[in-house]
Protein backbone atom coordinates (compact mmCIF):
# COMPACT_ATOMS: atom_id res chain seq x y z
CA UNK A 1 0.00 0.00 0.00
CA UNK A 2 2.93 2.35 0.69
CA UNK A 3 4.15 1.76 -2.86
CA UNK A 4 0.68 2.64 -4.18
CA UNK A 5 0.70 5.89 -2.19
CA UNK A 6 4.22 6.70 -3.40
CA UNK A 7 3.38 6.07 -7.09
CA UNK A 8 0.14 8.06 -6.82
CA UNK A 9 1.80 11.03 -5.12
CA UNK A 10 4.65 11.04 -7.63
CA UNK A 11 2.16 11.16 -10.52
CA UNK A 12 -0.24 13.68 -8.95
CA UNK A 13 1.41 16.87 -10.31
CA UNK A 14 1.24 15.38 -13.81
CA UNK A 15 -2.43 14.45 -13.35
CA UNK A 16 -3.11 18.15 -12.76
CA UNK A 17 -1.62 19.09 -16.14
CA UNK A 18 -4.52 17.94 -18.32
CA UNK A 19 -7.26 19.80 -16.40
CA UNK A 20 -5.05 22.89 -16.42
CA UNK A 21 -4.58 22.69 -20.19
CA UNK A 22 -8.29 22.01 -20.73
CA UNK A 23 -9.24 25.01 -18.59
CA UNK A 24 -6.87 27.16 -20.66
CA UNK A 25 -8.60 25.95 -23.83
CA UNK A 26 -12.03 26.67 -22.31
CA UNK A 27 -10.99 30.15 -21.17
CA UNK A 28 -9.76 30.94 -24.70
CA UNK A 29 -13.05 29.80 -26.24
CA UNK A 30 -11.60 26.85 -28.15
CA UNK A 31 -14.16 24.37 -26.81
CA UNK A 32 -17.95 24.08 -26.82
CA UNK A 33 -18.18 24.78 -23.08
CA UNK A 34 -20.82 27.08 -21.70
CA UNK A 35 -20.72 28.87 -18.37
CA UNK A 36 -24.32 28.78 -17.24
CA UNK A 37 -27.18 26.33 -17.62
CA UNK A 38 -29.38 29.37 -18.32
CA UNK A 39 -27.37 29.83 -21.55
CA UNK A 40 -28.84 26.63 -23.01
CA UNK A 41 -31.78 25.64 -20.78
CA UNK A 42 -32.30 22.56 -18.63
CA UNK A 43 -33.37 20.21 -21.41
CA UNK A 44 -30.30 20.98 -23.56
CA UNK A 45 -28.09 20.76 -20.45
CA UNK A 46 -29.39 17.28 -19.57
CA UNK A 47 -29.09 16.08 -23.18
CA UNK A 48 -25.53 17.42 -23.44
CA UNK A 49 -24.62 15.79 -20.11
CA UNK A 50 -25.90 12.43 -21.40
CA UNK A 51 -23.94 12.90 -24.65
CA UNK A 52 -20.85 13.83 -22.62
CA UNK A 53 -21.18 10.61 -20.59
CA UNK A 54 -21.56 8.52 -23.77
CA UNK A 55 -18.46 10.07 -25.40
CA UNK A 56 -16.43 9.65 -22.20
CA UNK A 57 -17.59 6.04 -21.67
CA UNK A 58 -16.72 5.16 -25.26
CA UNK A 59 -13.38 6.97 -25.21
CA UNK A 60 -12.15 5.64 -21.88
CA UNK A 61 -13.22 2.08 -22.69
CA UNK A 62 -11.16 2.12 -25.89
CA UNK A 63 -8.22 3.97 -24.34
CA UNK A 64 -8.10 1.47 -21.47
CA UNK A 65 -8.49 -1.50 -23.78
CA UNK A 66 -5.72 -0.26 -26.09
CA UNK A 67 -3.44 0.24 -23.07
CA UNK A 68 -3.81 -3.53 -22.64
CA UNK A 69 -3.78 -4.59 -26.30
CA UNK A 70 -0.85 -2.51 -27.57
CA UNK A 71 2.07 -4.31 -25.93
CA UNK A 72 4.52 -1.35 -25.61
CA UNK A 73 1.78 0.80 -24.04
CA UNK A 74 1.06 -1.95 -21.57
CA UNK A 75 4.71 -2.69 -20.81
CA UNK A 76 5.90 0.89 -20.35
CA UNK A 77 2.76 2.58 -19.03
CA UNK A 78 -0.16 0.48 -17.82
CA UNK A 79 1.81 -2.35 -16.20
CA UNK A 80 2.73 0.09 -13.42
CA UNK A 81 -0.92 0.01 -12.37
CA UNK A 82 -1.39 -3.73 -12.90
CA UNK A 83 1.25 -4.89 -10.45
CA UNK A 84 -1.74 -4.82 -8.08
CA UNK A 85 -3.30 -7.94 -9.57
CA UNK A 86 -4.74 -9.78 -6.60
CA UNK A 87 -7.63 -8.84 -4.38
CA UNK A 88 -5.35 -8.53 -1.35
CA UNK A 89 -3.03 -6.08 -3.17
CA UNK A 90 -5.78 -3.70 -4.30
CA UNK A 91 -6.70 -0.68 -2.24
CA UNK A 92 -8.22 2.74 -2.95
CA UNK A 93 -4.66 4.05 -3.37
CA UNK A 94 -4.16 1.71 -6.34
CA UNK A 95 -6.84 3.76 -8.12
CA UNK A 96 -4.36 6.60 -8.58
CA UNK A 97 -1.16 4.54 -8.78
CA UNK A 98 -0.56 4.94 -12.52
CA UNK A 99 2.32 5.97 -14.68
CA UNK A 100 1.56 9.70 -15.17
CA UNK A 101 1.15 9.38 -18.95
CA UNK A 102 -1.25 6.45 -18.46
CA UNK A 103 -3.42 8.55 -16.13
CA UNK A 104 -3.41 11.44 -18.60
CA UNK A 105 -4.26 9.18 -21.57
CA UNK A 106 -7.25 7.74 -19.72
CA UNK A 107 -8.49 11.27 -18.95
CA UNK A 108 -8.11 12.55 -22.55
CA UNK A 109 -11.69 11.51 -23.54
CA UNK A 110 -12.98 14.08 -21.00
CA UNK A 111 -11.10 16.80 -22.88
CA UNK A 112 -12.05 15.50 -26.34
CA UNK A 113 -15.70 15.66 -25.28
CA UNK A 114 -15.29 19.41 -24.65
CA UNK A 115 -14.62 19.90 -28.36
CA UNK A 116 -17.57 17.84 -29.60
CA UNK A 117 -20.31 18.25 -27.00
CA UNK A 118 -21.61 21.54 -25.60
CA UNK A 119 -20.61 21.06 -21.97
CA UNK A 120 -21.32 22.99 -18.80
CA UNK A 121 -17.84 23.81 -17.53
CA UNK A 122 -18.56 23.36 -13.81
CA UNK A 123 -20.19 19.99 -14.53
CA UNK A 124 -17.05 18.95 -16.43
CA UNK A 125 -14.84 19.94 -13.47
CA UNK A 126 -17.19 18.19 -11.01
CA UNK A 127 -17.07 15.00 -13.11
CA UNK A 128 -13.27 15.07 -13.13
CA UNK A 129 -13.35 15.38 -9.32
CA UNK A 130 -15.87 12.54 -9.07
CA UNK A 131 -13.60 10.46 -11.31
CA UNK A 132 -10.90 10.55 -8.62
CA UNK A 133 -13.43 9.33 -6.03
CA UNK A 134 -14.78 6.70 -8.42
CA UNK A 135 -11.33 5.34 -9.30
CA UNK A 136 -10.53 4.94 -5.59
CA UNK A 137 -13.89 3.23 -5.08
CA UNK A 138 -13.47 0.60 -7.82
CA UNK A 139 -10.14 -0.45 -6.31
CA UNK A 140 -11.41 -0.98 -2.75
CA UNK A 141 -12.70 -4.55 -3.45
CA UNK A 142 -16.10 -3.78 -1.90
CA UNK A 143 -18.62 -4.64 -4.60
CA UNK A 144 -21.73 -2.45 -4.28
CA UNK A 145 -23.76 -4.47 -6.81
CA UNK A 146 -25.49 -1.44 -8.33
CA UNK A 147 -26.22 -2.45 -11.92
CA UNK A 148 -25.11 -1.03 -14.45
CA UNK A 149 -22.37 0.72 -12.47
CA UNK A 150 -18.81 -0.57 -12.93
CA UNK A 151 -18.21 -1.39 -9.28
CA UNK A 152 -15.25 -2.87 -7.48
CA UNK A 153 -16.40 -6.44 -8.15
CA UNK A 154 -16.16 -5.89 -11.89
CA UNK A 155 -12.88 -4.00 -11.66
CA UNK A 156 -11.27 -6.59 -9.38
CA UNK A 157 -11.94 -9.14 -12.14
CA UNK A 158 -10.21 -6.73 -14.54
CA UNK A 159 -7.11 -6.71 -12.34
CA UNK A 160 -7.01 -10.48 -12.02
CA UNK A 161 -7.90 -11.44 -15.63
CA UNK A 162 -6.52 -8.46 -17.65
CA UNK A 163 -8.99 -9.17 -20.52
CA UNK A 164 -12.35 -8.12 -19.10
CA UNK A 165 -14.21 -5.13 -17.66
CA UNK A 166 -12.34 -2.20 -19.25
CA UNK A 167 -15.30 0.14 -18.74
CA UNK A 168 -15.48 3.43 -17.00
CA UNK A 169 -18.50 4.42 -14.89
CA UNK A 170 -20.74 1.70 -16.35
CA UNK A 171 -20.53 -1.81 -17.77
CA UNK A 172 -22.31 -0.85 -21.04
CA UNK A 173 -19.28 -0.81 -23.32
CA UNK A 174 -18.02 -4.15 -21.97
CA UNK A 175 -21.50 -5.63 -22.38
CA UNK A 176 -21.84 -4.35 -25.98
CA UNK A 177 -18.33 -5.44 -27.02
CA UNK A 178 -18.22 -8.85 -25.30
CA UNK A 179 -15.60 -8.07 -22.65
CA UNK A 180 -17.94 -8.09 -19.64
CA UNK A 181 -17.37 -10.65 -16.91
CA UNK A 182 -19.92 -10.49 -14.10
CA UNK A 183 -18.62 -10.93 -10.52
CA UNK A 184 -21.77 -12.85 -9.54
CA UNK A 185 -21.25 -15.37 -12.36
CA UNK A 186 -17.51 -15.46 -11.61
CA UNK A 187 -18.20 -16.55 -8.01
CA UNK A 188 -20.68 -19.18 -9.27
CA UNK A 189 -18.09 -20.57 -11.73
CA UNK A 190 -15.47 -20.88 -8.94
CA UNK A 191 -17.92 -22.85 -6.79
CA UNK A 192 -18.56 -25.44 -9.56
Amino acid sequence: MLLQIYVAMKAMPWYCALPSVSEYMVENGWTKCFASICDVGWFAYIMSLIAYFVVVEFGIYWMHRELHDIKPLYKYLHATHHIYNKQNTLSPFAGLAFHPLDGILQAVPHVIALFIIPTHFRSHVALLFLEAIWTANIHDCIHGKIWPIMGAGYHTIHHTSYRHNYGHYTIWMDWMLGTLRDPEEDVFEKVK
